[in-house]
């Protein structure tokens, strides 16, 4: 038995296959994994928990199918923010604070969507600030979802013009963030997505190496994820894959 974390799978409706693979990964890890953990940007855009659309009432169906067996953590990400507590009461899922400390197999891991840690995008951190503010949020939740879904074009429309501007560096963690961050969880492991560049780093802190894994993120032939249990943290090409392999060993 392990956990899987998967992080910036972006789904939406305008995304089949990839909420075709999510609901096979469902499929296959219920009652077979110890527990699912979805560190931020679950969805391209999450608009709010009274967004009633086929796609958001199906995906929601299906997590609480699955919440029912298996347990499933759920971290707010840059694009869905605005995933509330009507959203884990209806799916079964338990949120997560950002970073938030967790034991699993007699180690501790260090939870983060990521995009707190990229602090030389001034510009990014400005406006998450701005946007997280409660009555920022609460006045959000309380627009017509026709408005939201306006804003949130907008928004996704001004990202791309940004980001095609910006120098990739800026884009990834800065290392005296993470460094400040890990020097503030003695002992943890970091995992976090956001920045879609899968890899496995070491960081010099005091008198300690520790590590970050940073998650993949979903896209055409790449729908991978990280399996931890009690040998450590361990990328996975294709989780459902493995999973389907499993089962046909067994």
């Amino acid at each position: 038995m392990a956990t899987l974390f998967l992080s910036d799978l972006h789904l939406s409706a305008d995304t089949p296959a990839f909420n075709d693979r999510f609901a096979s990964l469902l499929g296959e890890a219920s009652g077979r994994i110890d527990a699912l953990s979805l560190l931020g940007d679950l969805f391209d855009a999450w608009l709010g928990d009274d967004d009633d659309t086929p796609f958001s009432s199906d995906l929601q169906a299906r997590l609480a199918a699955f919440t029912a067996i298996t347990p499933v953590r759920v971290m707010n990400g840059n694009r869905d923010f605005l995933i509330g507590r009507r959203f884990a009461a209806r799916t079964g899922v338990s949120l997560l604070d950002d970073p938030a400390m967790v034991t699993l197999y007699d180690r501790r891991y260090l939870l983060s969507h990521g995009d707190s840690l990229c602090t030389d995008d001034v510009a990014y951190q400005r406006y998450r600030a701005a946007i997280r503010r409660p009555a920022r949020r609460w006045l959000l939740e309380h627009l017509p979802l026709s408005i939201r879904r306006a804003i949130a074009r907008t928004l996704r429309a001004r990202s791309q013009a940004d980001k095609a501007g910006k120098p990739a560096a800026i884009m990834d963690v800065n290392a005296t963030a993470v460094a400040s961050l890990l020097a503030a969880h003695p002992g943890a492991t970091l995992i976090h997505g956001h920045t879609h560049r899968p890899g496995h780093h070491y960081h010099r802190v005091g008198r300690d190496q520790r590590e970050r894994w940073v998650l993949p993120d979903w896209r055409p032939g790449q729908m991978g994820g990280l399996w931890v249990d009690a040998a450590g943290p361990r990328f996975s090409a294709d989780p459902l894959a493995d999973l389907v392999a499993l089962s046909s060993n067994n």
